[in-house]
């Protein structure tokens, strides 16, 4: 019986009450309850775990101070199925979050309430909208199903399959990296495929990122006399030129050749500036927030070393910061780069089973942001993003995902841990 036939109705009723949960961060308990219930009852064997805020604050992505971290009550889910002698065989994760961020301004309707729909208006339809549809609780049902079919055609190998839903992926991956620095099940993992919107390419190398917060302060004066205060914008305006070139020098520099698509392949962007406090006043202070592109092969230490030298050249030249020396520290998360060799086994399985299914853009390819595969791939597990929709989708208003797409990476999944498992 093809994928499609057998599990289409189920796996559409499953993504439709994961996106029915309000799973921004914090706030993933109840759906995680729902789901290792549900798992339970199609016969997996269900394993919980929470992270522990001070073995994340050792943790380099994550901030120095415990209290800073958000763990309690934030389960994490893993559901098993074993194979003939699972303990003689292999062990492969299939991982998905179930967190969400929180929704912004342009939907349409309830963002936690899905629409199906197609170009003839059926009802049942065949594009999804929802928070989460893309990104990525698609991919995390797809995972699902892809172990449920693979269990279904009785296959004679050993091993096992793990399906993890992770909690707070989008403030670092809190339940994964808890996983990845103590492993919350009785045996070893060998490998794992990550469910993040690819378009069902194969992804190996994620790009990392660091995070900084930049601090200005001048002198206010009355705007009508505004030559006797020194305005933090001019300074301000010279550190983001030299950071923008820093930029474009690192981008000819720095090279990869899973990145040579991109136009940017190691973006700076200066997401959030706040100046000043009154439209009558020069402003004397500003607090700039910036996320810095950090390539494969680097460090995110190494990338901060280069532009806080390239802010201490701005800084050595500009009088103005004789008198009021700017801050530059970190802030929020941090996210290592990872890479898997395309060589991997289970990169090897995956590209096996697009065949199969008449994919053709098997090459392995970089992505420019960060996820949960870099703590696999620290722990010594190689990891390969591989699932439904595209990223472009992820963050957005009327966030969609195409049914087809789900249904073929599903069944593409399951393919996949076929070949890895019994390869």
């Amino acid at each position: 019986m093809e994928f499609s036939t057998a599990w289409d109705d189920e796996l559409r009723s499953l993504v439709d009450e994961l996106c029915r949960f309000e799973t921004t961060a914090g706030d993933e308990a109840a759906a995680q309850r729902w789901l290792a219930d549900t798992l339970e009852d199609w016969g997996f064997e269900t394993y919980r775990w929470e992270a522990d805020a001070e073995a994340l604050a050792e943790h380099p992505s994550f901030p120095d101070d415990p209290a800073e971290l958000e763990t309690a009550n934030r389960p994490s889910v893993g559901g098993v199925l074993e194979f003939s002698d699972p303990d003689a065989g292999k062990t492969l994760v299939l991982n998905g979050h179930v967190d969400v961020v929180p929704p912004g301004n342009g939907w349409k309707g309830d963002p936690f309430e899905p629409r199906w729909r197609d170009s003839d208006a059926d009802e049942t339809g065949d594009t999804l909208t929802a928070l989460g549809a893309t990104d990525m609780k698609s991919g995390l049902a797809a995972c699902v199903f892809a172990a449920r079919h693979l269990a279904s055609l009785e296959p004679a190998f050993d091993g096992r399959l793990v399906v993890e839903s992770v909690v707070g992926e989008e403030e670092g991956g809190i339940g994964a990296a808890a996983a990845a620095l103590e492993n919350p099940y009785p045996f070893s993992r060998d490998a794992a495929i990550v469910a993040e919107p690819t378009q069902c390419r194969p992804v190996i190398a994620t790009e990392g990122s660091l995070m900084k917060r930049l601090r200005l302060e001048g002198r206010s004066a009355h705007a009508a006399t505004r030559w006797h205060g020194e305005s933090v914008l001019p300074p301000f305006e010279r550190i983001r030129r030299a950071f923008d070139d820093l930029e474009t020098e690192r981008g000819e520099r720095v090279t990869h050749p899973l990145y040579e698509e991109f136009p940017i392949p190691w973006p700076v962007c200066v997401g959030r500036v706040e100046a000043g406090n009154w439209a009558s006043s020069v402003p004397d202070e500003l607090t700039a927030e910036l996320r810095i592109g950090v390539a494969p092969g680097e460090t995110v230490d190494e990338v901060e070393r280069e532009f806080e030298q390239r802010l201490s050249d701005i800084v050595a030249e500009d009088p103005f910061f004789d008198s009021n020396p700017p801050e530059f520290e970190r802030f929020s998360i941090q996210f290592e780069p990872a890479e898997t060799d395309a060589d991997e086994p289970v990169v090897r399985a995956v590209q096996e089973a697009m065949e199969t299914m008449d994919l053709t853009e098997t090459e392995p390819r970089g992505a420019t942001y960060g996820a949960d595969s870099r703590h696999y791939v620290h722990a010594g597990i190689p990891t390969v993003l591989f699932g439904p929709g595209d990223i472009q989708q992820a963050h957005f208003p009327e966030e969609s995902i195409e049914w087809d797409e789900v249904l073929t990476a599903s069944e593409t999944i399951a393919g996949a841990a076929r070949a890895f498992l019994a390869d």
